[in-house]
């Protein structure tokens, strides 16, 4: 990335601008390969900002609207309220935050470019031997808040008013509003989303749903909250400093902490976070130097903030205790993020044809690799005295099918028991309906308020351990799953839902982000499918990418295909897939198409 030639970043930008956009008519095959090769080009941009900001040049600024610091524009719709959270001390803090730490997140960002290089190259990670007293170290995380020593269930979702209404009353310990994988980051949905979050903690949030008429209030007890910002490749194009987007992070993370930081601790609690998508302690080092100074800035008292990072890359699994020891002053543990990690696997070893997978569904939490991350994150945490948090359980329950629905619910008992026996300190679940069976396992196989004490000093995992490619088998109908679930979720994203129940599973980013990169490296390491032996390649994908929209206009109606975005979901998904590159994440161009369309 860095000292790339201005030409370069300019054509690249544009490459990546040009997939985003969506298209009824179907395009030559030389324009759609030419299109793969820029997207291609553009997926190892991290820093993104002039491309965003040139995507938002239709939409007026709001600057005239708001009493902004110098230096600031914002250009996106100002709607009623949104004026109590883009208060001008506001905006001077998340600025500031961005204008002092910005630069080390853009060279974080080149690191992990450069470190992609390497691994192109055949490099494979390893324990860092530059840290080896870290992990070495007998030291521990500062004591934990008495509202986080007991997080058994944890329910995620985004942040619309009647879901964080339901999700606080749901019986879950925690419930973690998403900016981040269950969110499009669309304006309205962001600043709505800091509304809804700054209502809740203050108990004034209601809800009458206009189809049903059916009011909805928080109860007397309610869960816990921890909020996810974006991941720290994601720009808040709608909001320029100095010219350039800011951090999505550093928004996300500043307009909670300023509103709500005095509030949460006056009520008994605290700001607490989830931190997605880091890769190395190097990014763990850079949330912490920004907690303090955001707790500085405001007057909070220093480790006040609590974050509970996901370790949902393959490099951060070599990277537990460093991560861990960067935040010991603000850390809530560590949570096993299933669906980014198997998707980073994929990611970080693209090039080599010995880390294909097989069909998404026998990636299970009972492959090697992943119950050696698992259990692996479980002895990490409870030596550093802190909690080691399950993954996430993404069945819905199936009402129409008493059959299949317990089959549902039994695989998510299994893994749940699976979890609680091998030390977890909770769980996650996305649907309320499952929040009951989570916390029956755990309330009878982790009868106190955590395992912190199982230490589980009969775990010892290897590099090679973490790196055991499974054994399977690819078959026509995963490619197809693959397929459909990706335009699927890419569809509804593009409407401004991150978070959609396809098939009986609730998906997010994370889930779309496999399908297009299972489909990827089997393309580009010529995959043979089990039975007939056929080879993955560009024409039988698109064949089925035909085929399968096809079936999905046949099953929600000509109308309905019709108003929805599946024909620029489709084209979006055919670019990266045709790209001679591996394009690192879907939310990026998609996100550059919703700020084309705002």
């Amino acid at each position: 990335m860095a000292g790339r030639k201005t030409s370069a970043r300019k054509g690249a930008r544009k490459g990546a601008r040009k997939a985003a956009r969506g298209s009824a008519r179907p395009a030559k095959r030389a324009k759609k390969s030419k299109t793969a090769k820029r997207l291609s080009a553009a997926a190892h941009r991290q820093s993104r900002k002039p491309a965003a900001a040139k995507a938002t040049r239709k939409t007026p600024a709001i600057s005239k609207g708001l009493d902004l610091p110098a230096g600031v524009k914002i250009k996106a719709a100002l709607k009623p309220g949104f004026g109590e959270i883009l208060t001008r001390e506001a905006l001077e803090f998340v600025v500031g935050l961005e204008r002092k730490f910005g630069a080390r997140r853009r060279e974080l960002l080149a690191n992990r470019a450069e470190r992609q290089k390497r691994l192109d190259r055949g490099e494979k990670p390893d324990f860092l031997a530059e840290t080896a007293k870290v992990r070495d170290g007998d030291w521990t995380v500062s004591p934990l808040p008495k509202d986080l020593l007991d997080r058994r269930v944890e329910i995620t979702g985004p942040t619309d008013r009647k879901m964080v209404i339901n999700a606080l009353n749901c019986g879950a310990s925690v419930y973690m509003p998403d900016f981040e994988d269950a969110n499009t980051p669309t304006w309205d949905n962001l600043i709505e989303g800091q509304i809804n979050l700054r209502d809740a903690i203050r108990r004034t949030i209601t809800f009458e749903d206009p189809s049903s008429g059916k009011h909805y209030k928080l109860n007397d007890k309610t869960a816990v909250m921890i909020a996810r910002p974006r991941g720290w490749h994601l720009p808040e194009a709608h909001v320029l400093v100095d010219g350039k987007p800011m951090s999505g992070s550093i928004f996300d993370f500043g307009l909670y902490f300023f509103h709500n930081a005095k509030e949460l601790l006056a009520r008994g609690s605290g700001p607490y976070f989830y931190l997605p998508k880091m890769e190395s302690h190097l990014e763990a080092r850079l949330w912490n130097d920004i907690f303090v100074e955001a707790q500085s800035k405001l007057g909070v008292k220093r480790g006040s903030i609590k974050a509970t990072v996901l370790i949902e890359t393959i490099l951060a699994a070599f990277e537990m205790d460093e991560i861990l020891y960067e935040l010991r002053e603000h850390s809530a543990g560590l949570n096993c993020g299933r669906w980014d990690y198997i998707y980073s696997f994929i990611k970080k070893f693209a090039e080599d044809p010995g880390c294909m997978l097989p069909d998404r569904g026998q990636v299970t939490m009972t492959s090697h690799f992943l119950r050696s991350y698992s259990l692996h994150l479980i002895k990490t945490c409870h030596r550093r005295n802190v909690h080691a948090m399950g993954g996430m359980a993404a069945q819905i329950p199936i009402k129409d099918d008493p059959v299949a629905n317990e089959a549902a619910l039994g695989k998510v008992r299994a893994d749940k028991e699976r979890e609680a026996g091998d030390g977890h300190d909770g769980t996650w679940v996305a649907h309320p309906g499952l929040v009951p069976i989570a916390k029956d396992v755990f309330d009878r196989l982790m009868p106190e308020a955590n395992q912190i004490a199982r230490k589980r000093q009969d775990v010892h995992v290897t590099a090679a351990d973490l790196l055991q490619v499974p054994t399977g088998t690819i078959t026509e109908a995963g490619l197809r799953q693959n397929i459909n679930v990706g335009i699927g979720y890419i569809e509804a994203w593009l409407r401004g839902l991150g978070c959609v129940p396809l098939y009986n599973l609730m998906e997010d980013a994370a889930t779309a982000e496999i399908s297009r990169a299972q489909v990827w490296q089997q393309i580009r390491h010529k995959a043979k499918l089990s039975g007939d032996g056929q080879a993955v390649d560009l024409p039988l994908c698109r064949k089925i990418i035909g085929e399968e929209l096809d079936k999905t206009k046949a099953m929600v109606g000509a109308a309905r295909f019709g108003k929805g975005r599946y024909k620029e979901a489709a084209k979006l998904f055919r670019d990266m897939i045709e790209a001679k590159r591996f394009p690192e994440f879907l939310t990026l161009p998609a996100y550059d198409w919703i700020l084309a369309h705002e």
